[in-house]
């Protein structure tokens, strides 16, 4: 079943929908959390609000856009919730230097997340949502909120300065 009709379905209330759609994105939503965040608790707290407030306004989902960009819209708004929170002192991150491979098909290891891991954070975010997630650029300018001309700005900048970085 395709993810517009599963919406649909969820819209309806129907419990199963959700399940599958739940299925079908948690791990994907929780990656685009943890880049935005590098925090694994905040992260799974962004998948947990991101899925409730699908549940919740399922029938607000208009069909503009993807599905998928319509949920990493949620989960990026999640994700600024949370960190406004942390920095007001309501949640004190874990420190970690872990980084999990977002994407297992990048066989570079190591190297290649620290080098994405040092990207400022707008760059970070299009590096994970073009590279990871496949989302095209316009698509990437919905979900931030931003024209698509930034984007395509803050790929520029994170592929130059990757390429810095990964030089041999």
């Amino acid at each position: 079943m395709d993810d517009a009709r599963l919406v649909a379905q969820v819209a309806r209330g129907d419990g199963d929908a959700f399940r599958s759609l739940y299925e079908r994105y948690a791990e994907r939503l929780f990656r685009y959390a943890f880049t935005l965040l590098r925090d694994r608790h905040l992260a799974e707290d962004v998948v947990q609000e991101t899925m409730v407030a699908v549940w919740k306004g399922a029938a607000l989902f208009e069909g503009r856009s993807q599905v998928s960009t319509w949920l990493f819209g949620i989960a990026r708004h999640q994700a600024f919730r949370a960190r406004r929170g942390e920095s007001k002192g309501e949640r004190v991150p874990a420190e970690t230097d872990e980084v999990p491979d977002p994407a297992p098909a990048v066989e570079r290891g190591l190297r290649v997340q620290r080098a994405v891991a040092e990207l400022p954070p707008e760059q970070r975010e299009v590096v994970f949502l073009a590279f990871y997630e496949g989302l095209p650029y316009a698509e990437i300018a919905r979900v931030q909120g931003v024209p698509e001309g930034t984007v395509k700005s803050r790929m520029f900048h994170a592929k130059r300065k990757l390429a810095e970085v990964l030089r041999p």
